[in-house]
């Protein structure tokens, strides 16, 4: 027998109120969250519940994530961030690692799969765990206690209540990509525009949208014009590592703040030029326009 459920995350705000859920069915779901958190703490979270609240079944898991973030972390990234002591290949820590190393506890002895899904697609267990998610996350919006749901028949809930409701990293987008909330303007654009360069905000379309304004648009070093949908569905993780070396970043308005900066990778380099507006949600990419260098 095998055990089909989704598991989903949102933050409103990113960061901001977070949510996590996990479903199978109306009989057997939860949800949960935080007054402050991300949409990647959520997605690992959903994930990280389900495993333990399956924990004393010995049937087959097969998990639906639309997370490529969550699913490579498990799957892929783990077993090297372990053997490196939970640092990443830079030599920084690893994000959210205590919510990583309770999944990695949680993965031992279990038959697991993973299969991605595209979110907001109609997929019905996604679907589902998506409302979920974000009903918890408005929850903690509005002040009050989310639906914790059913559960999964016979589950000890209270056995991992710390990880879950009170995680030891209560990591913001900032943690991610490594500078602090009190950060100056441009400080914060440019750490945004790093993270926009690293596996663990592309390999997740709802951190990725996070940071694309809703009339965000791109001329590609081709010459092709992007629009914000079309790079949602095909942005993933880079070819190779790509270093951003600052040319300047200039506030040409209050809430505008113009950053041009040299790519420098594999395939050569090329100079980039964003301009980013802060709105009521923090700083997000307005434009995006790429030349490669003679």
């Amino acid at each position: 027998m095998t055990i089909i459920a989704a598991a989903d995350g949102s933050a409103l705000g990113n960061p901001g109120p977070a949510g996590w859920a996990w479903y199978v069915d109306d009989d057997c779901w939860a949800a949960g969250g935080w007054p402050h958190g991300t949409n990647n703490m959520g997605e690992l979270t959903a994930v990280l519940d389900l495993l333990q609240q399956t924990s004393g079944v010995t049937d087959e898991l097969l998990v639906y994530c639309d997370s490529t973030y969550a699913i490579k972390s498990i799957t892929e990234w783990m077993p090297g961030w372990k053997r490196k002591g939970w640092k990443k290949r830079d030599g920084k820590p690893v994000s959210n690692v205590e919510i990583m190393k309770a999944l990695d506890a949680a993965m031992q002895g279990r038959t697991v799969r993973f299969e991605w899904v595209k979110g907001h697609a109609g997929h019905e267990l996604n679907e589902a765990a998506d409302r979920l998610a974000n009903a918890a996350a408005v929850a903690f919006q509005q002040g009050k206690a989310p639906a914790g749901g059913p559960g999964f028949a016979g589950a000890d809930r209270g056995e991992h209540a710390y990880e879950i409701t009170k995680p030891a990293v209560e990591a913001d987008l900032f943690s991610l990509i490594g500078e602090e909330a009190e950060a100056s303007a441009e400080e914060q654009v440019i750490a945004l525009e790093r993270s926009l360069l690293t596996d663990e905000i592309r390999g997740d379309r709802a951190a990725v949208a996070a940071l694309l304004h809703p009339q965000w648009s791109e001329v590609g070093a081709s010459g092709r014009l992007w629009t914000r949908e079309e790079t949602l569905d095909e942005i993933g993780p880079l070819q190779g590592e790509v270093a951003l070396d600052v040319v300047s970043a200039e506030r040409v308005a209050d809430d505008l703040i113009l950053l041009v900066w040299r790519a420098a990778g594999d395939d050569g380099s090329a100079l980039r030029s964003s301009l980013w507006t802060r709105t009521a949600g923090g700083w997000q990419q307005r434009f995006h326009q790429g030349t490669p260098e003679v």
